[in-house]
């Protein structure tokens, strides 16, 4: 039990006196759960914890139902973890009180790659840029495989209109972690730069991300 371990080598007290970052992940969840169970300590409940999810990465799409299911993980403590890991991204996010400015694809990527990088399913995102090229708004347009059928310009095109954009920059995210675009992709790019062409909107690129890695389509020459 932790109570067994020396005192200098509990987690709470090695963070105050060494720091945060001198931690494992498993003594950092071991502070967020607080408490182990009767047959458990905190220490043995956070390293199930750790190993009910492949990668410490899946933590931050992990839905309470799948925190619970971890014997010893109730409600509370879910969302104890939950409540931590969104903190966590929000604080990864980059500069949260002004708006940023894409003047290069790897700026698209950087804005997007921490949140879509490890998502299980294919998300269509567009970013809608003002004037100076600042991302006023954010949104996701569908979630499924891409093909030129579900993406309407339509939809993309009306929020703009609705949020006086510029240009647009559309950006979705390959599970398999490899960005090179199918033949789907390239179909899906044309069709959305020539209504673009069409509303007086442009669309600036088409970014896909994989893992942790990305690909400009515009660079690709595709646009």
């Amino acid at each position: 039990m932790i109570r067994d371990v020396h005192i200098a080598d509990r987690p709470r007290e090695r963070l105050v006196r060494q720091g945060a970052s001198s931690l494992s992940n498993q003594e950092l969840i071991a502070i967020l759960l607080r408490t182990g169970t009767k047959e458990e300590s905190v220490l043995h409940l956070a390293n199930r914890v750790l190993s009910f999810f492949d990668q410490i990465q899946e933590l931050k799409n992990a839905t309470i139902e799948e925190m619970m299911s971890v014997k010893g993980i109730g409600q509370a403590k879910a969302v104890q973890l939950l409540a931590a890991v969104e903190l966590g991204r929000r604080l990864s996010q980059k500069h949260p009180d002004k708006r940023y400015a894409i003047r290069s694809p790897q700026d698209a990527a950087s804005l997007l790659m921490a949140d879509m990088s490890s998502l299980k399913q294919e998300n269509f995102v567009v970013l809608f840029l003002n004037v100076k090229n600042q991302v006023i708004h954010q949104q996701t347009i569908f979630i499924g495989s891409l093909n030129a059928s579900i993406v309407h310009p339509r939809e993309i095109f009306r929020e703009a209109v609705k949020r006086s954009a510029a240009s647009i920059i559309c950006a979705h995210n390959h599970p398999s972690g490899n960005p090179n675009p199918s033949p789907e992709d390239i179909e899906v790019t044309q069709r959305l730069t020539e209504a673009g062409k069409i509303m007086g909107i442009e669309m600036l690129d088409h970014v896909i991300i994989g893992d942790h890695q990305f690909v400009s389509l515009k660079e690709l020459g595709y646009m």
